[in-house]
Formats: C-alpha cells, structure tokens, sequence
C-alpha cells in the first residue's frame, strides 16, 4: 500500500507556497521544490502537479518509501524534502527507530549556521511531522 498522496498533503503543507526569501541558501522556492535543486523548473509558476511528480520522482521512489511503514515513510520523505536526500540516507543508515531518526534530524539542523534564523521553524516542523506519523492514514 502506498501512502504517498497521504505524505505528500503534509509535507506540502509544511512547505507552504512561494517563498524567495535572499537569508535562505534554498533561494527561490515554492512548495518544498529550490530553483537552487531544480534550475530549470519556473519556480513561480510551479504547479501543485508538477511538485507532486517531483516529489514520487526524486525523494519517495528514490528512498522506497512504498517499502516502509508509515512512520517511517513519513519522517525519511520530510527529511529528504528538507534536508536532503543525501541527509535522509545517512540518518536512515544509522537511527534504530523514529525517535532516533527526529533526533538526529535535530541534531542536524542544530549544527548549521542558519539555525538562529530557521531554527524554530525547523523544529517545529519535526514535532508536527512525528505527531503525524503517529497516526497512520486509512
């Protein structure tokens, strides 16, 4: 069973819209997807669509979220979302369960130098998404 449309409504959520904020190394970016990752998508004018076909493309398929437990699912594909997919396979390589894996992700956050700006922000985002994968989809 896929839970992917299910993972994809909240992770997109927690993107929100357009942003093109100069303090983010992510540069212009709207529903989760960087011109900075993806130079030659028109990030203004990305589409829900689009961000979803990306979204399947690059992190859950890449990942085999299909393969997990929600739970798990749910936390690798925000992780690789937000912090890449590289980050989310060294944390899957090394976390025993969730609570381990949202640690790290923490921890993760904690070390870069724009974690005074973002911070809260970012960990906010790792309470909501744990909270949520608490409850799986039916």
């Amino acid at each position: 069973m896929s839970f992917f449309s299910a993972a994809f409504a909240i992770i997109v959520g927690a993107e929100g819209g357009y942003v093109n904020d100069p303090r983010d190394p992510g540069g212009e970016t709207k529903y989760g997807i960087s011109k900075r990752s993806y130079p030659n998508e028109d990030i203004a004018n990305l589409t829900l669509e689009r961000a979803q076909e990306i979204y399947r493309r690059d992190f859950w398929d890449k990942l085999n979220c299909d393969g997990m437990s929600w739970e798990f699912a749910l936390i690798t594909f925000d992780c690789a979302v937000n912090q890449g997919i590289g980050t989310a396979r060294s944390i899957q390589r090394t976390a025993q369960d969730a609570t381990q894996f949202q640690a790290e992700r923490g921890m993760h956050y904690a070390a870069l130098p724009t974690f005074e700006t973002y911070g809260r922000g970012w960990l906010r985002r790792l309470f909501h998404i744990f909270k949520a994968a608490q409850v799986t989809p039916p």
